[in-house]
């Protein structure tokens, strides 16, 4: 064989969970490489390769290589068997040493590309596959497991891009089809998604993403037991990965839900919590943020005014003014920003980490925040700079606009946005805590420590109590008042409190602010709201927790402070 194996075929696979994180620790061998295997070797290998004999291909690479030859192809099948065993950590080092040996082979970069994504190391996958592209430019595959790598960081418009690039290249592209069935369906586009997901079925019966694409379709259309029976085959397949049979039992949960057999809702989505956790729990178990958010509230109580504005005057930025939209996840952030751009002077910043830099120097130690309290002007002055560098490398241009940074979670970096930005405009958001608490209890986010907590109830309660409590103190020493925007009241009243908002940021009020169904179809990331959102707007969705009160009791009493704070009714 004087080529190396082809490149291998992405098995369609749940890979849209876990936000771009660092890339596991595998590094290639610099050692010169070993001797090449006899020709002979190659050949047979071929042989089995030619065949589908692939337990016969692996056990001939994995002689070789114990006999001491190098190869990138024996490397790849070796690899190849590993992951097939769940050792996808093992298969990297040998696919990394591959690659070292022939950074310019296709068969070894796809393969590294896919056993990074297996690894959820997004971003470094989409390095390797942006290169193979570079490689053979005219291979739909390559296109394909891009949109993979684009999809599983959130970025879902360029992700749509690269599997379209792949169908214009090979119609028949099954990763491409279902990739795209699986964005349509997070949209809200169901018929889309129900037609793209029924091309990838008739060739492809057991495709998992397609299979979900389609029950959820099944389900927006109130076609409930053809949804809970297709759910239920695919939660019982064994060959479905960990992360994929835990959002098949979050979405029966939901299905099940609707059919008012709550007990059996309750149980799919508590069992798909706890596959998540235990398949996260070695990166985010522990303290986490829930400990972090407490340690920042608790140096703020013991040294309160520290975090007053900078003496001194910081530059002025490029936007007209600056708006944070904060609040905790679930709480109505998505539908404010959906409805604010519908004005032509408000650009939005959805979801996105533009304050990386300042996290980095001034919040990594939350029990001493003094080098913050501390900084001058010239050093925040750096700081803002590097936001909007940030802002301007996600492809926005604030000049002249009211810029709208919408991350619910930032709520976690008041002490920093404080002291950067102490003339920007603060909109909090605020919905019942029971509704937050379940609601994000029973969705799903890209995996992070913060919403690693959401993943058990207790856990999500106490988070959400120490958000509000770190929140609320900063608030207190705010330079400027806060305005809270209430969910319910915004539902009850759009455009009443949507003109208020207006005139608090400094933008005209618009009729097409209330067309948040068409701006939702354009966005780049889709969060759990966005297939909401899909129909426009819709007043339903208040008090769903309360079916299952008594299973939410002790997470509930931890949040009885806050929902007579906020002024919600205790029954």
């Amino acid at each position: 064989m004087s080529q190396p194996p082809p490149i291998r075929p992405l098995s369609t696979g749940f890979s849209f969970r876990v936000a771009p994180g660092p890339a596991p620790a595998a590094t290639p061998s610099a050692a010169p490489p070993g001797p090449r295997p006899p020709q002979s070797v190659l050949d047979a290998i071929g042989v089995h390769l030619s065949s589908g004999d692939m337990p016969a291909a692996f056990a001939a690479a994995e002689s070789a290589l114990a006999e001491g030859y190098e190869h990138p192809a024996l490397l790849n099948l070796s690899a190849g068997r590993l992951e097939a065993e769940g050792k996808p950590g093992e298969a990297l080092v040998r696919l990394q040493r591959a690659r070292f040996l022939a950074p310019r082979d296709p068969g070894v970069l796809n393969a590294l590309g896919l056993c990074l994504l297996t690894l959820e190391a997004a971003s470094e996958a989409e390095a390797v596959f942006r290169d193979l592209v570079g490689i053979v430019p005219d291979f739909a595959p390559a296109h394909a497991n891009l949109g993979q790598a684009l999809a599983a960081s959130g970025r879902l418009d360029r992700a749509a891009g690269a599997y379209r690039r792949a169908l214009d290249l090979d119609p028949s592209q099954m990763t491409a089809l279902a990739g795209l069935a699986v964005i349509a369906a997070r949209r809200g586009a169901f018929e889309e998604a129900e037609s793209l997901a029924d091309r990838v079925l008739e060739k492809a019966p057991d495709a998992a993403d397609a299979l979900m694409a389609k029950a959820r379709a099944e389900a927006d259309d109130g076609r409930l037991e053809a949804a809970e029976a297709r759910l239920r085959k695919l939660v019982s397949d064994p060959r479905l990965p960990g992360v994929g049979t835990a959002d098949a039992l979050n979405l029966l949960g939901d299905v099940l839900d609707a059919r008012g057999d709550r007990l059996a809702a309750f149980g799919a989505w508590s069992g798909g919590n706890d596959i998540l956790r235990r398949h996260y729990a070695h990166r985010f178990a522990g303290t986490g943020a829930l400990e972090h958010t407490r340690r920042m509230d608790g140096w703020i109580a013991r040294n309160p005014g520290r975090l007053k504005p900078a003496a001194g005057e910081l530059p002025a930025g490029p936007a007209r003014s600056h708006v944070f939209l904060l609040g905790f996840p679930r709480s109505g952030t998505t539908l404010l920003e959906a409805a604010l751009t519908g004005s032509p002077d408000v650009v939005a910043l959805e979801e996105q980490e533009a304050l990386a830099d300042g996290v980095r120097r001034y919040l990594r130690d939350p029990t001493d925040l003094s080098d913050l309290s501390g900084a001058g002007p010239a050093d925040l002055a750096a700081f803002r700079d590097a936001y909007w560098t940030r802002v301007r490398e996600a492809g926005l241009s604030p000049e002249g606009k009211v810029f709208l940074d919408r991350y619910p979670l930032n709520s976690l970096k008041l002490p920093l946005i404080q002291r950067l930005f102490p003339e920007a405009t603060i909109l909090f958001a605020v919905r019942d805590p029971r509704d937050v608490l379940f609601s994000c209890w029973r969705r799903r986010f890209q995996m992070s420590a913060p919403m690693y907590h959401l993943l058990d109830l207790r856990s999500a309660a106490g988070f959400y109590d120490a958000v509000m409590t770190f929140s609320m103190r900063v608030q207190a020493e705010a330079a400027a008042p806060w305005t809270f925007l209430r969910h319910e009241a915004l539902l009850a009243d759009f455009d009443g409190v949507m003109q208020s908002i207006c005139r608090t940021i400094g933008v005209e009020w618009t009729d097409a602010m209330r067309d948040v169904g068409a701006r939702n179809a354009e966005r780049a990331i889709a969060t759990p709201s966005a297939a909401q959102l899909a129909g426009g707007l819709r007043t339903d969705g208040g008090g769903a927790w309360r079916p299952y009160a008594e299973r939410l009791a002790d997470p509930l009493a931890t949040l009885a402070p806050w929902v007579r704070r906020f002024g919600y009714p205790e029954a």
